[in-house]
């Protein structure tokens, strides 16, 4: 029997799927764990994902150059069909088709669904790349959801995944930065928790030692971390991006690895990191 179904105005989980774990053995994992998520029946579950590792591999063996500025993709009208290809073509395909595997009745929407709604960024200075004024191309910034789209599908037993292109005015189509739709989809519904899901999973103060791993921060507890030089390189990113969403009202972010989620949201601080507005 398929699972995804909670009743309404039961809770909302956010999960954010990085490219480095929709590929096998990381996706079976993900899957059967989110399975298990939905089969709670408890909140309403949303599934957000990316591809960037995989859409810089295709352009590559397509010939196209990817450009890269101060960590943001420079999205031209290739890059964007290598996107479309990608991110909502293959693995919005392989993502679907292993949570129905698992029973869970998942329904793949990207921008032709007008699930989420973009404006293309306008030209600005970047940190790390200088004075000059930068323009990334055909990448947006999130202005909204199709709620009611996402409240029918709920109401349906269904599980939105939603892919990281939006729709924007007459039919434009942008990039968007699969974070940051989890993170405003989150903030949207006061969702009970932000997962986001990577390969290393938890915020560790050695990166390279597990036993070191944060199993709860607060945020201020995370910026004097950051300020003290405790947390370096992308384990400073993770914490970062969970500011906004708790700013914004959502109850936690929990950071985990491949088939953690569950116990995650079982048990926070179990697995993972999991950061609180206090």
């Amino acid at each position: 029997m398929a699972v995804g179904g909670a009743e309404h105005g039961a809770p909302v989980i956010v999960v954010k799927l990085g490219g480095d774990v929709l590929e096998e053995p990381a996706l079976g994992k993900v899957s059967r764990d989110l399975r298990e998520v939905a089969a709670r029946g408890d909140a309403r579950l949303a599934v957000v994902h990316g591809g960037g590792a995989q859409v810089t591999a295709l352009a590559a063996r397509l010939g196209h150059e990817t450009r890269i500025v101060a960590g943001r993709r420079v999205t031209d009208a290739a890059a964007l069909d290598v996107l479309a290809m990608v991110v909502a073509g293959r693995l919005g395909v392989e993502l679907g088709a292993a949570l129905h595997a698992e029973g869970v009745a998942a329904v793949g929407l990207h921008a032709g669904s007008g699930a989420v709604k973009a404006r293309r960024r306008a030209p600005a200075p970047l940190a790390g790349a200088g004075p000059d004024t930068v323009d990334l191309g055909l990448v947006g910034d999130v202005t909204g959801f199709d709620r009611p789209l996402l409240e029918a599908l709920w109401a349906a037993g269904r599980v939105p995944v939603l892919a990281s292109i939006a729709l924007g005015d007459g039919g434009a189509v942008f990039n968007v930065n699969a974070d940051l739709v989890a993170s405003q989809l989150a903030a949207a519904f006061r969702a009970r928790a932000l997962v986001a899901v990577t390969a290393v999973g938890g915020v560790r103060w050695d990166k390279d030692d597990p036993a070191t791993r944060i199993a709860r921060l607060t945020v201020t507890e995370a910026k004097r971390a950051i300020a003290a030089g405790r947390v370096q390189g992308g384990m400073i990113a993770k914490l970062e991006e969970a500011f906004a969403p708790l700013a914004a009202g959502v109850g936690s972010v929990q950071i985990v690895a491949p088939g953690e989620v569950a116990a995650g949201l079982a048990v926070p601080g179990s697995v993972g990191t999991v950061l609180v507005d206090a």
